[in-house]
């Protein structure tokens, strides 16, 4: 499928603007592929159950996290390759409620202005659109290994944002969070041999101290104040005769409530 024969209307796969902060050689280290791997089998934990035409995913173009969603059309979009569309995701090419699902990998870690990038993801959203947000957890092993790393690769030079955070911004927009949790209980160890040593943690953290985990996911619906539904006449002549014959009383006498 190319990455134009099938997008709406108003969408087009525009040159790069800038140089995207999330470099793949970060994520291509153990510690890397190990988030990559719990992340992966989250959204594919997820995404079945989500229904649709149109999906995006933001971010880590190189990892396509919807590959087991039953949306048909389905891009990844970054400032450059190997995205599908290559655009700014803080001026999305899109009309208004168009998509069906997001997917924010770590790409609110990853821009000066995240709030902009959770606007536009709202406004492209059908009403009952899903979000599916991913990032690392600050307060975590992961958090606190940043402030000592000198390694100044993906992840670690992003901005960790908090789950608690992420949720009141959501809420504001007008979100309604449905699902979502912690993973990634292992500490950011550098070798494969050490994360798969501690691979009991990740049942344990889940049990015993679930907001230490290293990434988090959110799981987000648009929500659209509806508008009253304007009923034909007829109708509302039956309702008003069934509501007075209810509320009926014998002549003289005083209905109590």
């Amino acid at each position: 499928m190319s990455a134009s024969s099938d997008l709406p209307p108003d969408m087009s796969t525009a040159p790069p603007t800038a140089t995207s902060p999330e470099e793949p050689h970060g994520w291509q280290t153990p510690l890397g592929q190990y988030l990559l791997t719990r992340e992966q089998a989250w959204f594919d934990r997820t995404v079945p159950d989500l229904f649709g035409f149109y999906a995006l995913q933001i971010g880590l173009p190189q990892q396509p996290l919807l590959t087991q969603s039953r949306i048909p059309h389905r891009w990844t979009l970054a400032f450059d390759s190997p995205a599908k569309v290559r655009a700014d995701p803080h001026a999305l090419p899109l009309p208004d409620d168009v998509i069906d699902l997001i997917a924010m990998p770590h790409a609110l870690e990853f821009t000066d202005d995240p709030h902009q990038l959770l606007r536009e993801a709202h406004r492209v959203l059908r009403p009952e659109g899903r979000l599916l947000i991913v990032g690392i957890n600050p307060y975590s092993l992961f958090g606190l290994c940043q402030r000592f790393n000198k390694d100044r690769q993906p992840p670690w030079n992003g901005r960790f944002l908090s789950a608690y955070r992420v949720k009141d911004w959501l809420t504001l927009l007008g979100f309604d969070i449905v699902g979502g949790g912690f993973d990634a209980y292992a500490p950011p160890f550098a070798r494969a041999n050490w994360l798969a040593r501690c691979n009991r943690l990740e049942k344990a953290g889940d049990r015993w101290w679930p907001i230490a985990g290293g990434i988090y996911f959110l799981h987000a619906v648009k929500k659209v104040v509806g508008m009253r539904v304007i009923t034909p006449v007829w109708q509302r002549n039956a309702r008003r005769k069934n509501w007075a014959a209810a509320h009926k009383t014998p002549q003289g006498q005083e209905k109590r409530f």
